[in-house]
C-alpha cells in the first residue's frame, strides 16, 4: 500500500555534486597589504629590541653601581684604621703612601666622609649615641664629638656617623631669672 498524498511535496534527494559547491577561496592579500603587515611586524620587533636594550643598559649600570658600593663598604674598616693611625702619628714612609693611594681611589669612586665636629646634626646622616648637654655657642643641635666617621657614596649613606651631640642653650625668660621673694605685690 501506498501512503495517501496529503499534498506534501516529496523530498528530493540531493546529489553529491550539489553538496560540494566550491567554497569561496580566501582572497590573497594584495602586495600593499603584505608590505604594510610586514612593516608593522618589523616596527614591533624594533621597538621590542630598543626597550630590551634600554632595560639591559639600565640593569648593567645598576649592577655596576651595586658592585662599586659593595667594594667601598668593605674598605670602610680599612679607612677607619688609616684614620686612627693618622690620629696617633703612625702614618710614615711607605705606609703613608699606601694610605694616601687608598684614600685617593676611594675619592675617585665618590666615597665621601662626613661627620666632623661642628656640623649640624642630621638624623639621616648621624647616629647620636650620647647627649653632651647644652651650649650657648650653637644655634641648632650640633655634632660635639665624633666616635666614628660616616661615609656616603653619591646620595646613598653607606654608614652613618656615630656622634655625640650638643643642643642650643635654652632661652631663659625674665620670669625664670627673677629672684623669688616672699613679698606680696603692692595692691
Amino acid at each position: 500500500m501506498t501512503e495517501p498524498d496529503n499534498g506534501s511535496v516529496p523530498e528530493q534527494e540531493s546529489t553529491p555534486a550539489e553538496d560540494t559547491q566550491p567554497a569561496a577561496a580566501p582572497a590573497e592579500p594584495s602586495l600593499e597589504q603584505q608590505l604594510a603587515e610586514r612593516t608593522a611586524d618589523l616596527q614591533r620587533l624594533q621597538a621590542e629590541y630598543v626597550n630590551y636594550k634600554r632595560r639591559v643598559d639600565r640593569d648593567r649600570e645598576l649592577i655596576r653601581a651595586q658592585g662599586e658600593t659593595a667594594v667601598l663598604q668593605s674598605l670602610l674598616t680599612v679607612l677607619d684604621d688609616i684614620g686612627r693611625a693618622a690620629e696617633h702619628g703612625e702614618l710614615e714612609g711607605g705606609f703613608k703612601a699606601v694610605a694616601d693611594a687608598i684614600q685617593q681611589v676611594a675619592g675617585k669612586h665618590k666615597l665621601e666622609p662626613f661627620g666632623a665636629k661642628g656640623e649640624a646634626f642630621d638624623p639621616a646622616l648621624h647616629e647620636a649615641v650620647f647627649h653632651a648637654g647644652e651650649s650657648a655657642d650653637v644655634d641648632t643641635t650640633t655634632v660635639d664629638s665624633v666616635l666614628r666617621i660616616g661615609y656616603k657614596h653619591g646620595d646613598r649613606v653607606l654608614r652613618p656617623a656615630t656622634v655625640g651631640v650638643v643642643d642650643p642653650a635654652s632661652a631663659t625668660t625674665e620670669e625664670e631669672s627673677a629672684p623669688l621673694t616672699d613679698e606680696a605685690p603692692d595692691e
